[in-house]
């Protein structure tokens, strides 16, 4: 078939108008778009954005769970516990293990760099926040 018999069979194509198109609705596409409206309303633009997701809705392809430092979300939605954000389970302890054929070996707190401390970070679900 040709592109004139189909639009002949079955008329125009719907199409709908963005101004920004961002495609995948994981973690980093949505705070690209809270950001870019976000933005746009400081301004007082109206601003049309779109995110586009394979999974049948946002956060459907993340299985994982995670550890999150609420600073970044701090920073874009500066309100989200008012707004109920799915960040309820609180760090209360790290352990790091070395994990041998037979056992474990436990690194003594002391030992641990900065980064693997995560005092006043969530665990979390990954496709809960998305």
């Amino acid at each position: 078939m040709t592109p004139a018999s189909l639009i002949e069979q079955y008329g125009p194509r719907e199409s709908m108008e963005y101004d920004v198109v961002i495609v995948g609705g994981g973690p980093a596409g949505l705070s690209a778009a809270i950001r870019l409206k976000q933005l746009a309303a400081a301004k007082g633009v109206e601003l049309g954005v779109c995110v586009l997701e394979k999974g049948s809705e946002i956060g459907a392809h993340i299985l994982s769970g995670a550890v999150m430092d609420p600073r970044a979300i701090t920073e874009l939605i500066p309100d989200w516990k008012e707004q109920g954000a799915p960040l309820t389970v609180d760090v209360t302890e790290d352990r790091f293990l070395f994990l041998t054929e037979t056992g474990s070996k436990s690194v003594p707190a002391w030992a641990l760099p900065d980064n693997f401390r995560n005092h006043g970070n969530y665990v979390i679900s990954l496709a809960n926040v998305t």
